[in-house]
């Protein structure tokens, strides 16, 4: 058997059925071969960092693996970014990469270069996928490629990098005869974590104004329903981080919403006023707590379950106290915890949720851009859309100011998923990530959110959503500019909005006249009134749709905490002093907003 027909049945044998792919003169037998197997084909992107970023999509909806093909040299090189988003968010990817011929790398030479495109990728990729290797000797194959997927779905999962040299591809092997990979036995320590769960529950058993943290590793861990069945059971107030916002659906009663640096004022009070927070599967990145991390839930006992030991390390750097650290896998963990439900006697918290639901009620979003006459409110936009999409939808989200509204404002129904690279949020990810979303679902509505420069980075993928006929509604935030970097260059440079606007060195086209040029169905929304049935419209025309959303160019994100600052610091916001006298409860030294 031609080695490349190896790989190309071995990852139709994992469950992948589409592999995006850009073909090279390195990558040309793997590409081949995949066209000649059953049950797996390749896409065709327009570049290798789509490819990846559709690869990355393509293992979040599916809970599997997703694949990315590239050729040597820059091929390799412009995946980086899509590998980025993989490793930091957790994902489970193969990235194959061809490679020169055997006898073309420069070895130890000292040289730059001997081979035609030679790039050493997998040195590159090293610091960003938990396994990077070349192969260059075909007896290998089966090992590597074994060992490789082992790696990219156990424990905390995330991407791998197999490099091929090119006669290595072409090689004849017999299949039976290559060497296995047998991974060790994972060490269990079930006895640690029976007395983790009884201190987790103690803990909660005294607590009085408890809050429940779900995070990405709940996903991960393919532990949704374990989570949902918990939250149940627990009956206290539950708030998701962004990567797992689509959790639990917008009306669910006990359901606080996002905090953080670009999280709600609500949410916000939530966390600095709770006395325990139970954080599962979340490693708490600045974004959630604002710098430094002791202010916060300043108050508050800190439970925190995560696969990653180090993440639970790293608080001891910072010199942050964590009550009680749990290393364990998240899915494992819930269904402990549900087993232990007779244990679980909580004090009545009365006075907390019903003092809860008047922040709700006093700090919603009511943010005075609602009254913008020229253009489209985001926030009116987000609740709009939230309002008019269907059960099952599932919406990709691109950065900066597109992701930051849609966190604060979007409410979720059943079963819609919500998802973005939110970790290392590079501009251009939400476009080719529908793409891989909208092949590895098949059906279903797919819709796209992003702004006017995430959409530049990535604008080449519109011919491939026409050329495959997706069903993917693309809805452009057109605010002439990269806003969310505005908001900070308003907080630290006195305006001075260099390299962020029009005037300011950017350029970008007439975007309705570029997706009608790509064959784009166009509709344009340039005002609040006439919004509602634009969106509509746009939702329930058949194939690909083109949304041009004309947002002011001075819309911000409200509220946002200052760069660098703690969740407790914002601007303020009602009558602070009026509204703590009405309080239920007395709160813990509240020095919110």
């Amino acid at each position: 058997m031609k080695l490349s027909d190896y790989v190309a049945k071995f990852l139709a044998q994992q469950g992948v059925k589409y592999v995006f792919a850009i073909t090279g003169g390195a990558a040309v037998h793997l590409i081949d071969s995949i066209a000649k197997t059953p049950g797996i084909s390749y896409i065709c992107p327009q570049h290798e960092q789509a490819g990846a970023m559709a690869a990355d999509a393509y293992a979040r909806v599916t809970e599997n693996l997703g694949v990315a093909i590239s050729t040597s040299g820059p091929g390799a090189t412009n995946m980086i970014t899509g590998i980025c988003c993989s490793y930091y968010d957790s994902v489970p990817t193969l990235y194959i990469t061809g490679q020169v011929a055997s006898f073309r790398l420069k070895c130890d030479m000292g040289i730059r270069q001997n081979g035609f495109q030679e790039t050493d990728i997998v040195d590159m990729v090293k610091p960003i996928t938990k396994y990077a290797v070349q192969v260059s000797d075909a007896a290998n194959i089966r090992y590597e490629l074994e060992k490789a997927v082992f790696i990219a779905k156990n424990g905390r999962p995330g991407p791998v990098l197999v490099d091929i040299c090119d006669d290595i591809q072409r090689c004849d092997i017999e299949p039976y005869d290559l060497r296995k990979f047998i991974p060790e036995s994972a060490a269990t320590n079930d006895e640690q974590l029976f007395d983790s769960i009884d201190a987790c529950i103690k803990l909660l058993n005294e607590s009085k104004r408890p809050l429940l943290v779900f995070g990405w590793g709940v996903h991960l861990s393919h532990a949704r329903n374990e989570a949902k069945q918990l939250a149940d059971i627990l009956k206290i107030p539950v708030t998701m981080t962004w990567g797992l916002m689509d959790l639990l659906p917008g009306d669910y009663p006990r359901l606080v919403s996002s905090f953080g640096t670009h999280g709600t004022r609500y949410g916000n009070f939530a966390v600095q006023n709770s006395d325990l927070i139970l954080v599962v599967g979340s490693r708490l990145d600045t974004h959630l707590t604002g710098t430094p991390f002791s202010t916060f839930a300043r108050d508050a006992k800190k439970i925190i379950v995560d696969i990653d030991i180090n993440e639970l390390n790293k608080f001891s750097y910072f010199n942050v106290k964590i009550d009680l650290a749990i290393n364990s896998d998240v899915k494992k963990f819930l269904q402990e915890m549900i087993s232990q439900r007779k244990k679980i006697k909580l004090q009545n918290i009365s006075s907390w949720t019903t003092w809860l639901s008047k922040c709700r009620t006093d700090f919603s979003i009511k943010d005075p851009q609602k009254l913008v006459q020229l253009g489209v409110d985001p926030y009116l936009f987000v609740e709009t859309l939230a309002r008019d999409s269907k059960d099952g939808d599932i919406f990709f989200i691109d950065s900066g100011c597109a992701v930051a509204w849609m966190m604060q404002a979007f409410k979720c129904k059943k079963d819609q998923r919500v998802f973005s690279a939110f970790n290392n949020t590079p501009m251009g990810y939400a476009l080719p990530a529908s793409i891989g979303a909208s092949f590895a679902l098949g059906t279903g509505s797919i819709i796209c959110v992003t702004g006017d420069g995430g959409l530049q980075m990535n604008i080449q993928e519109l011919i491939t959503v026409i050329r495959h006929n997706l069903p993917i509604k693309i809805f452009l935030l057109n605010n002439k500019g990269y806003c969310m970097v505005q908001q900070t260059q308003e907080q630290w440079l006195d305006s001075r909005y260099e390299a962020t606007t029009m005037d300011g060195g950017l350029g970008f086209p007439d975007f309705v006249k570029v997706a009608k040029a790509y064959g784009f169905n166009v509709v344009n929304i340039a005002e609040n009134k006439k919004m509602p049935t634009l969106i509509k419209k746009s939702l329930n025309t058949e194939g690909p749709v083109f949304i041009n959303v004309e947002i002011p160019s001075d819309a911000r994100v409200v509220p946002q905490v200052k760069f660098g600052r703690p969740i407790e610091d914002s601007e303020p916001l009602l009558d602070r002093q009026k509204f703590m006298e009405n309080m239920i409860i007395q709160p813990l030294d509240v020095s919110l907003y």
